[in-house]
C-alpha cells in the first residue's frame, strides 16, 4: 500500500523509495531524465469517475478543461472513459480532436474568440461556444449566418460571487474580464433569440480555480437559476446548465470538499430541473495526478539563505513565481543526513525563479526531489525562456512507463528563426 505524501492514492514511499503507481521515480529519470513531468493513470481515472458516479443517471456531460493539462495522452483518456472538453482557443479544438476527443462534447469559452477560431469551430461541429460580450455574439452570428447554419450558444454569465481564491484566478467577479455582467445578460439573451445563425441551448457561469468551499458554488447557482427562470417566462428555454469548474485540490493543509459532496449539493439545489449538467474541472482531475522530477545540481549555503539549486525551474513550473503558489517539494529517497533550511531554487537567470521557500530537507548535490501536485497548470504553462528545452513527460500506468512528450531539443526552439542577410544593408 503506498503511503505519505498523502496528496494522491497513487503516489507514495515503497521500501523508502517514491514511486508512482508500481514505478520507483528512480527509474524514471535513469531513462528519461530531470526535469520530467510524471503521472498517474490510476489516479486520473479516479478522479474522474469521483465527479462522474455521484450523477448515477442524471443526465451530465463533464468537459476536462484543457488548459489544466493539454498533454494528448491525457486528453485520449478522458475521450475515452467518455469525457467532453472545455476550450479557450482554436489550438486547444486542434489537440482535442488529434486526440480523439469528440467534437459534439466540446464547448468553446474564452474572451477572444478570432474569426478563424469560430469558423473552426463551426466546421468541426461543436457542441455550443461560451459566449463571454455582446460583440462575440454578434461575430458569431455573422459568421454563422453566413454559411447559413446555426451555432450553438450560451451566455458565460458572471454571477459576481466571491470565489475566496487567488485574484488572478478569480473570474466570476464584476471587476474581471471573463463573461457578461449578471444585470446585462437577460438583454443580451432576448438579443441572440432574434439574430440570425444563432440558437440558444445553455448558460453558463465559470468564478474561479481553487475553490475550497462549496457555498460560493450554491451561490452563483442561486443567481443563475433566478436567471434560468426569468428566460423561461420569455419563452427561452435552455437544454443544458454549464457549472464551470474550480474545485480546488489540496496542495498544503487546504480541506477542499470531495467531488461526490460537490457534485451532490449542486443536484440538491437543482431538484428535479430537466437540463443536462455540465461541469467542466480541470485542476481537480488532474493537480494531484502528477509529479515534477527535478535533480538538485548545486547546495549553496550562505549566512542569510541556503540555496538548493534544482534543473527544474520557473519555466518549467510557473505557479510559484506567478502566484507564489506553495507545491511540497520530498526527497525521492530520503536520507539520514542532517535536515536544514532550504530555498529551492532553478537556474533561470530571475530572482523569482523558485519552486519553494524555507523547506527543511535533508539534501546532498544529485539527490532526486519530487514536486507534487504539479499535474495541472504546470506543463501547460512552461515556456523555453533562456532557452531552455521544456520537460519530457511520462504517465505510469500500473508497472509500465510511456513517455508522451519527448524532452525538447535545444535546436528545435529556433529551427523556425532566420537570421538576417549578411551583410545588412544599411
Amino acid at each position: 500500500m503506498l503511503t505519505d505524501p498523502p496528496h494522491s492514492t497513487f503516489i507514495g514511499y515503497r521500501a523508502g523509495t517514491l514511486c508512482v503507481e508500481d514505478v520507483p521515480l528512480p527509474q524514471i529519470a535513469a531513462s528519461f531524465g530531470t526535469p520530467c513531468y510524471v503521472y498517474s493513470r490510476a489516479q486520473l481515472t479516479q478522479a474522474f469517475h469521483a465527479f462522474s458516479r455521484p450523477f448515477g443517471t442524471r443526465p451530465h456531460l463533464l468537459c476536462y478543461a484543457a488548459k489544466a493539462n493539454s498533454n494528448l495522452a491525457i486528453l485520449d483518456l478522458f475521450a475515452r472513459l467518455g469525457s467532453g472538453f472545455d476550450i479557450v482557443s482554436g489550438g486547444e479544438l486542434e489537440r482535442v480532436l488529434a486526440a480523439g476527443g469528440d467534437a459534439r462534447k466540446v464547448v468553446f469559452s474564452g474572451v477572444g474568440k478570432r474569426v478563424d477560431e469560430i469558423e473552426l469551430a463551426l466546421d468541426k461541429g461543436i457542441l455550443c461556444f461560451n459566449v463571454e460580450s455582446a460583440s462575440e455574439l454578434e461575430r458569431i452570428s455573422s459568421i454563422a449566418a453566413r454559411r447559413k447554419i446555426d451555432a450553438a450558444i450560451s451566455l458565460r454569465v458572471n454571477p459576481d460571487v466571491d470565489p475566496k481564491t487567488h485574484p488572478y484566478i478569480s473570474t466570476g467577479l464584476r471587476n474581471n474580464k471573463f463573461g457578461v455582467a449578471f444585470e446585462d445578460a437577460f438583454a443580451l439573451y432576448r438579443r441572440a433569440h432574434g439574430l440570425p445563425g444563432l440558437r440558444i441551448t445553455g448558460i453558463d457561469y465559470h468564478i474561479g480555480s481553487q475553490i475550497t468551499e462549496i457555498p460560493p458554488f450554491l451561490d452563483a447557482l442561486d443567481k443563475l437559476l433566478g436567471l434560468v427562470a426569468r428566460l423561461e417566462t420569455e419563452g427561452i428555454g435552455l437544454h443544458h446548465l454549464d457549472l464551470g469548474g474550480g474545485l480546488g485540490i489540496r496542495y498544503a493543509d487546504e480541506t477542499p470538499p470531495e467531488p461526490g459532496r460537490y457534485v451532490e449539493a449542486l443536484l440538491a439545489r437543482l431538484g428535479d430541473r430537466r437540463e443536462t449538467i455540465i461541469l467542466e474541472p480541470g485542476r481537480a482531475l488532474v493537480g494531484n495526478a502528477g509529479v515534477l522530477l527535478t535533480r538538485v545540481e548545486y547546495l549553496k549555503p550562505g549566512p542569510a539563505r541556503n540555496f538548493a539549486i534544482v534543473d527544474a525551474a520557473m519555466n518549467d513550473l510557473m505557479r510559484p513565481a506567478l502566484y507564489d503558489a506553495y507545491h511540497a517539494i520530498v526527497p525521492v529517497q530520503p536520507g539520514a543526513r542532517e535536515t536544514r533550511h532550504w530555498e529551492i531554487v532553478g537556474p533561470v537567470c530571475e530572482s523569482g525563479d523558485f519552486l519553494g521557500h524555507g523547506r527543511d530537507l535533508a539534501l546532498s548535490e544529485g539527490d532526486l526531489l519530487a514536486v507534487m501536485s504539479a499535474g495541472a497548470y504546470g506543463m501547460s504553462m512552461s515556456s523555453n525562456y533562456n532557452t531552455r528545452a521544456r520537460a519530457a513527460e511520462a504517465v505510469v500506468d500500473g508497472d509500465a512507463v510511456h513517455l508522451v512528450r519527448a524532452r525538447e531539443r535545444v535546436g528545435d526552439l529556433f529551427a523556425g528563426e532566420r537570421r538576417l542577410p549578411f551583410p545588412p544593408q544599411r
